[in-house]
């Protein structure tokens, strides 16, 4: 029963930290015509580096399905995102950045990984950093190396944003407490 209770507890420690750092992270000046909604799916799309079905890029983001597909449609209406046929099914449409979704995802990447890195470095230490994104990685079913895998210094500046665990079994407790970006 103890265990349950901690797990409940821990789980609403989550829900709180991510719904105050989001918040925290929506009112920075970078937000002017990219929702964070919006960047999320340039940020979803650019790190996988390859084409995506609707579906592969609904399985990694915290919207609905009729949402993210109006959202995509809005993203191709504004040349950020493209679509294209899909090889393995001629029914089937990927979608991807087009060169100016890229470069509008790069440019946001860049100011939002800044502002990440202030506001997780400004409330706890690089130990419990490190601690937090093997828990994370744990909860997100990918072992220890945190749920957006292992830093490549490389990209880090354009990598580092909070990403919301991906297990199909929670998600829809997350969604309840999903908040407004």
């Amino acid at each position: 029963m103890a265990d349950r209770v901690l797990a409940n507890e821990a789980w609403e420690a989550l829900l709180s930290a991510h719904a105050a750092v989001v918040k925290e992270l929506a009112a920075q000046g970078i937000w002017r015509d990219i929702s964070m909604r919006e960047y999320d799916v340039l940020y979803t799309l650019a790190k996988r580096g390859a084409p995506l079905r609707l579906g592969e890029l609904h399985r990694r983001v915290l919207l609905s399905q009729p949402a993210l597909s109006r959202l995509v449609d809005r993203l191709v209406e504004r040349g950020l995102v493209a679509r294209c046929a899909d090889p393995a099914d001629r029914r089937g449409v990927r979608l991807f950045l087009t060169a100016e979704g890229q470069a509008r995802q790069r440019e946001l990447g860049r100011r939002h990984a800044r502002d990440v890195a202030r506001i997780m470095r400004a409330r706890v230490t690089t130990d419990d950093l490190a601690a937090l994104r093997a828990i994370c990685g744990k909860l997100a079913g990918g072992g220890d190396e945190g749920a957006g895998g292992p830093t490549d210094p490389a990209r880090a500046a354009d990598d580092r944003r909070p990403r919301p665990p991906r297990s199909r079994a929670s998600e829809g407790t997350r969604r309840k407490a999903d908040t407004p970006a």
